[in-house]
């Protein structure tokens, strides 16, 4: 069976590849000089890092190895480093009260994955022995509703739904109290991801956010963004305005499997110090790891983790 390490590996292969090659034929035989860390540089950006983040990054390559007579591959190793650096500067655990509800409100654009994460994260904590539920609030979306449930059938959660068109604040208010009296200990709220249509996804979510709280003031726990690898750059705009319309504290990126814009992402969690709970990396339900930023900047750059 491949290894979800292998499968992550191999994600970031098409950023990687470039990255590593480009390195490779940078610093074949040559000296860290002006000349290198400006191709360097140019590397990096046309890679989806953007232009602030290759800046720093050659910056602190700059201070320590300018002049130097160095290998592609103590070139890869420093970058891993400063690379984990950046994203460990957000890293958070994340934690779980053991003693009550934890509701997880989740967010995101339609068609960035946000669904098949809600099924993976539920096989996720049930297999931590959690009792799980699933809350379909994106209420306007019958196809919507009828995915989500599939996916608490096939990863055991308990599922609850209202009928269509019906206020979507109203189902996550019920789905508390209902979650309460079945002790549940994780219950994830599916929202809508309508950003063309902004003022009124703005008021729904901040309902379903007051109407949460109202049902139980200490409940909420995350508001999680999802987040599509593929978009690269363009992820920018949906964290920022996610970020004003839900207080997002936390993302999760998807789709690693299909894209070469694996990049983005470091300058996406240095711009908003949001940290990066889950990465997933595929369409089965184990395909979604722990975010390790070691790993990630290893695999990125192109290292063995051994090495």
């Amino acid at each position: 069976m491949t290894s979800i390490f292998k499968k992550i590996k191999e994600a970031l292969a098409s950023s990687t590849n470039k990255i590593a090659s480009g390195i490779d034929n940078i610093f074949y035989k040559k000296k860290l000089d002006n000349n290198t860390i400006v191709e360097l540089e140019e590397l990096l950006i046309s890679n989806d890092i953007s232009y602030t983040v290759a800046t720093e990054i050659t910056n602190e390559l700059r201070k320590q190895k300018f002049d130097q007579e160095v290998s592609s591959d103590e070139i890869k190793k420093a970058l891993s480093q400063i690379i984990t650096n950046i994203l460990e500067k957000n890293l958070k655990i994340f934690l779980l009260d053991e003693n009550s509800l934890n509701v997880i409100l989740m967010c995101g654009v339609n068609g960035n994955g946000k669904t098949t994460t809600i099924g993976k994260l539920s096989k996720f904590f049930i297999n931590q022995g959690k009792k799980v539920g699933i809350a379909a609030c994106d209420t306007f979306r019958a196809a919507a509703v009828e995915q989500l449930e599939k996916w608490a059938i096939r990863s055991g959660a308990v599922f609850y739904k209202g009928i269509i068109n019906q206020d979507p604040a109203s189902v996550a208010f019920s789905a508390v109290q209902e979650a309460q009296k079945d002790s549940i200990d994780v219950l994830f709220i599916d929202t809508a991801g309508r950003l063309q249509n902004y003022k009124n996804l703005m008021d729904e979510l901040k309902k379903i956010v007051k109407v949460i709280r109202k049902a139980d003031s200490d409940a909420l726990k995350y508001s999680l963004l999802v987040i599509d690898a593929t978009t690269g750059q363009n992820a920018y705009s949906q964290v920022e305005e996610f970020k004003n319309i839900a207080d997002i504290n936390g993302l999760i990126i998807t789709k690693l499997d299909g894209s070469s814009k694996a990049g983005a992402v470091i300058a996406i969690v240095q711009k908003y110090q949001l940290p990066i709970y889950f990465i997933g990396v595929g369409e089965k339900e184990d395909d979604l790891k722990e975010f390790d930023p070691i790993r990630f900047s290893r695999n990125l750059v192109g290292l063995d983790l051994k090495s």
